[in-house]
């Protein structure tokens, strides 16, 4: 028997991480559609702030080079989704900012009031992302945050089809 996977002529981890991120589109908007989040379901966003298309203030990129973290909880408005990104204003710091972000560039999309939590390998870079800290735009919940929900396991969907050796 041969331990060796042959190569794919067929891109299944991009299917599926389109897919997935598909779903964080659908979920977004119909936050957008219902004009707020329902119950107490809240979102941890993790992207990739250098990624092509996001758009974010030159503060809150020099703050976070690689990768940051936004909550849409209390303090959010002007959220606008469409098939390929989301733009939404929040608060950093009593600032106000606009973020535009491609779907394509979130690494982490968590909903701890059910305890669901979906990771996306990062399309560009490093194959480990770097270590960041998190955003605190206002109306976080103290005591949460995104890596908290991945490390129990539960309602995780974590992808990652690199290559075997």
């Amino acid at each position: 028997m041969n331990d060796q996977t042959p190569a794919s002529l067929i891109p299944y981890d991009e299917i599926v991480q389109e897919a997935l991120r598909a779903v964080v589109g659908r979920v977004l908007g119909q936050v957008e559609r219902d004009g707020g989040l329902p119950g107490d379901h809240h979102f941890y966003i993790t992207f990739k702030t250098q990624a092509a298309g996001v758009s974010i203030p030159r503060h809150l990129v020099e703050r976070f080079p690689d990768e940051m973290t936004i909550v849409l909880q209390n303090k959010y408005w002007d959220l606008k989704v469409d098939d390929t990104l989301f733009q939404v204003s929040l608060t950093f710091n009593q600032v106000a900012a606009q973020l535009t972000v491609p779907f394509s560039a979130i690494t982490a999309f968590v909903d701890p009031a059910v305890n669901f939590a979906l990771q996306f390998q990062a399309q560009d870079g490093p194959s480990e992302p770097e270590p960041h800290e998190s955003a605190e735009n206002d109306g976080e919940s103290a005591g949460s945050s995104a890596g908290d929900e991945a490390g129990d396991g539960s309602n995780v969907v974590t992808v990652d089809f690199g290559k075997r050796k």
